[in-house]
């Protein structure tokens, strides 16, 4: 288990500012990943094997995107017993995001909201990252997911070439792409989740898959990110639609707009996408209506507010076959990964 407790360590977290601390953190992981400092964080990987979309997932609890935008911590976030980790959303040119201040805390919640706006150091340096990674070629099992997204600056209607751009550069060093169509937090991204315009991305996308599949022997998974801001009808179509194109899995879901769960509390107000515990039941409310729409054997990682490692359980039970954990690491810590594996694991 990891050497230093994080009930030691989170009081100084929560004593800065969010983003620095998320800062100071990635900047953490970033220069102790490899080093005898690795020890601080590091947890055995529960063994709970599972195989999606032709992928052997070693275990049920990945990494959520957005953490580590950059691709820097792949290694690092490893050592903490992820069976999966998933880095970006990455965009084809590098930008600032949205400006700051741009994430809060909701303590009394055990919530997050941020507004940070896709902010990475683009494509390029993307793919330098994870080619430093270590972990794979060392034989460990880990699976990676490559997280895609737009420009701020690129008109909606162009949004379909800025995914393939990153497509094409990711393709090569991904076990599996998600394609993220719901971030609150590019101006009307969440668009491209509505009827006509998702067709005529995940159509450009499928072709796409095909041609670099042709040309390197190898036809990585491709899955969906959608939003948790959903009626049962616009979850049905997009399930439709996903089986339609070929579309490999759903990763259900990303921040809520929503502000029921957190009326009243300090911060509450701030523009931005909620996750964390306020985002449970959202989450599973569109896992399960998913799972009735796509049936049994399409796969679903299910993201929104797992704290614990019964809310990982509950995850499942809703539908889900793997998990992801964001707001959880910052709220319970390293622990919680090793905690959500073995309950899921229990579950068998």
């Amino acid at each position: 288990m990891s050497l230093i407790p994080y009930a030691l360590v989170r009081p100084f977290l929560f004593g800065m500012d969010p983003e620095a601390a998320h800062d100071f953190t990635m900047n953490t992981l970033a220069k102790g990943q490899g080093t005898p400092l690795q020890l601080a964080w590091s947890a055995p990987m529960v063994h709970d094997p599972i195989t999606l979309a032709g992928l052997p997932f070693p275990n049920r609890v990945g990494m959520a995107a957005g953490l580590d935008k950059n691709a820097r911590c792949i290694d690092a976030l490893a050592a903490m017993g992820f069976g999966f980790v998933e880095v970006g959303t990455v965009t084809p040119k590098a930008q600032p995001g949205n400006p700051k201040p741009r994430m809060f805390r909701l303590p009394a919640a055990q919530g997050l909201i941020n507004r940070l706006g896709f902010n990475n150091d683009g494509l390029k340096a993307f793919i330098a990252n994870v080619k430093k990674s270590t972990v794979r070629a060392q034989g460990k099992p880990l699976l990676l997911g490559l997280n895609i997204g737009k420009n701020a600056a690129t008109p909606i209607e162009d949004a379909t070439n800025d995914y393939l751009i990153c497509l094409e550069g990711v393709y090569p060093h991904a076990d599996y792409v998600t394609v993220n169509i719901s971030s609150p937090n590019t101006k009307n991204l969440r668009a491209l989740q509505s009827d006509e315009a998702l067709d005529a991305l995940l159509g450009a996308i499928a072709a796409k898959r095909e041609t670099l599949a042709a040309a390197q022997g190898r036809r990585v998974p491709i899955f969906v990110k959608i939003a948790p801001d959903l009626d049962e009808a616009q979850v049905q179509v997009i399930a439709a639609t996903l089986q339609r194109h070929g579309m490999d899995g759903v990763i259900a879901t990303n921040t809520t707009l929503s502000r029921e769960a957190v009326q009243g509390l300090p911060h509450a107000e701030e523009a931005g996408g909620l996750s964390g515990a306020p985002a449970f039941e959202a989450s599973n409310q569109v896992i399960r209506q998913l799972r009735a729409a796509l049936g049994p054997g399409y796969p679903i990682i299910g993201v929104g507010g797992i704290m614990s490692g019964e809310d990982a359980a509950a995850k499942i039970r809703a539908g889900a076959d793997v998990v992801q954990i964001y707001s959880g690491l910052i709220y319970a810590g390293p622990g919680l990964v090793r905690d959500a594996a073995k309950a899921i694991r229990a579950l068998r």
